[in-house]
Parts: C-alpha cells; sequence; structure tokens
C-alpha cells in the first residue's frame, strides 16, 4: 500500500443513519485543510489491523472542511464494516487517502437521471446536493428493502430540491416499487444515467438501459463492493515481467498479485476486489480473464490492460509491462 497520499483526519462525530448504518464525520487536524473533492469522489480508510477499505463521500463538495463517509454493516463482512461499526469512535484519529473519482458526473449532460440502491445512496447524494447548488436538470430515485434501512432518507425529503427526489420501498412481497422499464424508456438523448448499489440492484438497472438501447457513454456505475472470483475451472498461467524477463507461475488458488509478491515484486493494490483501479496494470501481450468492476466493457474488451488483484488469464501467458 502506498502512503504517499494519505492523510490524517480526526472522527468529529460518528451517529446511526439508518438499521445497520453509520456515517463519520471527518475534519482536519489542526492547521491543516482537506484536499478538494468532486460529487462521486471515495476515499480510502485506513483501519485496525491493517485493513483498507474505499467509502464514497456524500455531503456537498462545496464543503471544503469535512468530508462524510456511511458505512453499511455488511453481515458477510471481511472486517472492514465491523471494524468501522466496532472499533472507530468520535475523537480518533485516522489515516485516510485524498478523495479519488471514477464516478464522475457528466457536465455537458442535459439532465442526469440518479439511481441509488441502499447504500448506494452515498455518492448518489453528493451528486444530487452539487446539482441542486448549479440548478441542473436531475431527478433521484432511491429504492431500499424498508424504510428504516434507508439512510439519508429524512435529510432528502427535508431538502429544498426533495420534489426532485423520489424514495421507492420495496412491497412485503420483494417486489420492487420502482418500474424501471417504465422509468428508462424511452431513451432520451442527453440524459445520463447514474447508478450505485448492490450488484442485484445495479445489474438490473443496467441491463434494463442496455436492453432499452441506452447508449453505453449515457450509462455511468460504480460498484462499491466485490469479491474475488475463484471458480473449479481456474487454471495455472504464467506472468511475465517485461522488464526483467522474470516469469512466475499463478496458481488456480493464487491472484496474480500475489503470485509476483512471492518474487519480490509489489503491485499497489487498495481494494483488492477488482472495484478501485488502484493496481490497474498495463498488458504488453497474452488475453486476460477480467473479472473486476471497474473497467468499462469496451476497456476490457481491448485486452490492453487488467487488474491483478482479482482477473487472470485465458492465454498461457501474461507479459506485463511492470
Amino acid at each position: 500500500m502506498n502512503h504517499e497520499n494519505t492523510l490524517e483526519v480526526r472522527i468529529a462525530c460518528k451517529q446511526d443513519e439508518a438499521q445497520g448504518i453509520c456515517s463519520l464525520e471527518l475534519l482536519p487536524l489542526d492547521g491543516q485543510t482537506l484536499p478538494v473533492f468532486s460529487a462521486g469522489s471515495h476515499i480510502d480508510v485506513h483501519l485496525p489491523g491493517g485493513l483498507v477499505r474505499q467509502y464514497s463521500l456524500s455531503n456537498d463538495c462545496a464543503e471544503a472542511d469535512r468530508y462524510v463517509i456511511a458505512v453499511l454493516r455488511e453481515p458477510a463482512s471481511r472486517g472492514g464494516s465491523a471494524a468501522v461499526h466496532e472499533q472507530l469512535q468520535a475523537g480518533q484519529q485516522i489515516t485516510i487517502s485524498a478523495p479519488r473519482n471514477h464516478f464522475a458526473l457528466h457536465r455537458p449532460a442535459q439532465k442526469h437521471l440518479l439511481l441509488a440502491g441502499g447504500i448506494g445512496i452515498t455518492p448518489i447524494l453528493a451528486m444530487a446536493r452539487d446539482l441542486a447548488r448549479e440548478s441542473a436538470d436531475f431527478e433521484l430515485h432511491y429504492c431500499g428493502r424498508a424504510r428504516e434501512r434507508m439512510a439519508f432518507a429524512d435529510v432528502i425529503e427535508a431538502a429544498p430540491w426533495a420534489g426532485k427526489a423520489q424514495l421507492h420501498v420495496d412491497e412485503a412481497s420483494g417486489k420492487s416499487a420502482l418500474d424501471l422499464g417504465a422509468l428508462l424508456q424511452p431513451v432520451q438523448p442527453g440524459v445520463h444515467l447514474y447508478v450505485c448499489g448492490p450488484k442485484g440492484f445495479m445489474d438490473a438497472v443496467l441491463d434494463t438501459a442496455r436492453a432499452a438501447g441506452w447508449p453505453q457513454e449515457q450509462l455511468h456505475y460504480e460498484f462499491f463492493a466485490g469479491e474475488v472470483e475463484h471458480r473449479a475451472d481456474d487454471e495455472s498461467f504464467e506472468v511475465e515481467v517485461a522488464s526483467t524477463g522474470q516469469v512466475v507461475r499463478v496458481t488456480p488458488e493464487q491472484t496474480v498479485v500475489q503470485a509476483l509478491e512471492s518474487i519480490g515484486i509489489c503491485v499497489q493494490t487498495s481494494c483488492e476486489q477488482g472495484v478501485c483501479g488502484t493496481c490497474l496494470t498495463r498488458v504488453i501481450s497474452g488475453q486476460p480473464d477480467h473479472r473486476d468492476m471497474y473497467l468499462t466493457e469496451e476497456e476490457q474488451a481491448a485486452n490492453d490492460q487488467f487488474l491483478p488483484c482479482c482477473s487472470r488469464a485465458r492465454s498461457a501467458r501474461l507479459v506485463l509491462e511492470l
């Protein structure tokens, strides 16, 4: 993990925002300032036990003196969300990264259609606040399984722009309260769609949009959690380091990052789940087996870069620009 772009902040406030969701307000230390951010940005948070996790900033990017994140306690937590809920407290000092944005607003759009599922509201809320301040045309749809599980619901309903927002609480039967088919048809030129939330929700939104004919360039999305996929038919393959000619075999149980570490080559990683893009590496030859949620379909098809924290190879060897 590269610590060059890290900074220390103080947890000024920790509070419950919904069932299983807490927020942290992060302030700069005395005499220091926070790097500016844009709507859609996230930060790395260094947690007890050496864990690093990414959380989106939910506050208005016009607020230069604070960052606000919200964290869902995941039942299948790999330790990150549990550490936030159990170990972080107001008054503590923690290490974070400067904000990065892989989920930016497309400013020239005529209208912005914002869709959030569950905890995916965090970057979407920052977008709504930014667009409202700029008097841009937007519409927000926030979906949740139950009202008590929807963070910032009261904040949204009390906002000056509440008329542009709709909350959709799923029916007791489990049926979605939002008719995606009706919302996303017909395709409107100049309208850009932004979606964040659990993978099932995002897949439903993106599949519906693509089926309705939305062009890829009008779709913007951010997966906020992934998992490294191991398949029963995974085979070993070789990775060659172009600068030195070193070759290492990647076993079915290993990631490329782990195999490279075994020969003393460290690739900078952060999420280790194919979400954040920190470990993006150029591929000189060979065909990657892309398993990330960071690259677009077009970028994956080009096969000139991949994420070694989760992706593998379809060819017998990958030559990497390292």
